[in-house]
């Protein structure tokens, strides 16, 4: 299985951080995302990388060269042309993976410990087209699932916006999204959308005909490190499990 890290992104929540450099090499705790994320996965198991790139992208291909890939084996999608968020990104990245495989996607500000064997093999036994890995939090983003964890509709609690993907007669339970999801390339016959789309927006309109599924994970630290307040708050945190 490949993963696909999410290393684009402007970093807007960080500025002025990222005012001189890409999100994905900002440092937590003397390492940058990037290095943590594919540390992290490497120890999983996973040697294959796609990395897309757009903003500081020269800085990211550096940093890669200058580590050496890791020791693995790292391509880059390059979006240097245009941004084109997670579902765009996704399709645009469509020839670095081959038929009927798993694909791992992860944001590069997603720092934690979650089981991407215990993910791989729920979204294996249940043939699912994609996997959500979930948790319950306080975000204002919910993802609505039935009871048998299938994909039925998203809602912003501030705004009350509902997007339906599909009735359900069962009792619904929100969730909020980690960050990390697989796919199976599969989902490349069924994308209709072109350039710039959110992979969500995707999912909730696959999710009336196909298997769109929810992983409620277990872990031990989930951080999203795109936001100052919970940089810090991973320091001190990551700090304390060095001790």
């Amino acid at each position: 299985m490949k993963a696909f890290i999410l290393a684009a992104g402007l970093g807007t929540r960080l500025k002025p951080i990222t005012d001189n450099k890409p999100k994905a090499l900002v440092s937590l705790s003397g390492k940058t995302f990037l290095e943590h994320t594919i540390l992290n996965l490497k120890t999983q198991g996973i040697n294959n990388f796609v990395i897309n790139i757009h903003h500081f992208a020269d800085q990211i291909t550096a940093f890669l060269k200058e580590k050496n890939k890791f020791d693995c084996n790292i391509q880059i999608s390059d979006e240097r042309a245009n941004l084109l968020n997670t579902g765009g990104a996704l399709l645009h990245a469509k020839n670095y993976f081959s038929e009927n495989e798993n694909i791992l996607i992860y944001n590069v500000d997603i720092f934690s410990d979650i089981n991407i064997y215990e993910l791989t093999e729920f979204h294996k036994k249940n043939n699912a087209l994609a996997t959500l890995a979930v948790h319950k939090s306080n975000s204002s983003r919910k993802l609505v699932f039935d009871a048998d964890m299938q994909l039925c509709r998203w809602k912003n609690i501030e705004t009350q916006e509902i997007k339906i993907a599909r009735q359900s007669k069962n009792k619904l339970s929100d969730y909020s999204f980690t960050g990390i999801h697989i796919v199976n390339t599969e989902i490349f016959k069924y994308i209709t959308e072109t350039g710039k789309f959110s992979i969500i927006d995707l999912y909730l309109r696959l999710a009336k005909n196909h298997k769109i599924l929810a992983y409620e994970t277990n872990y031990n630290y989930w951080f999203d490190l795109g936001k100052k307040e919970t940089l810090k708050q991973a320091e001190t945190n990551y700090k304390n499990m060095q001790l």
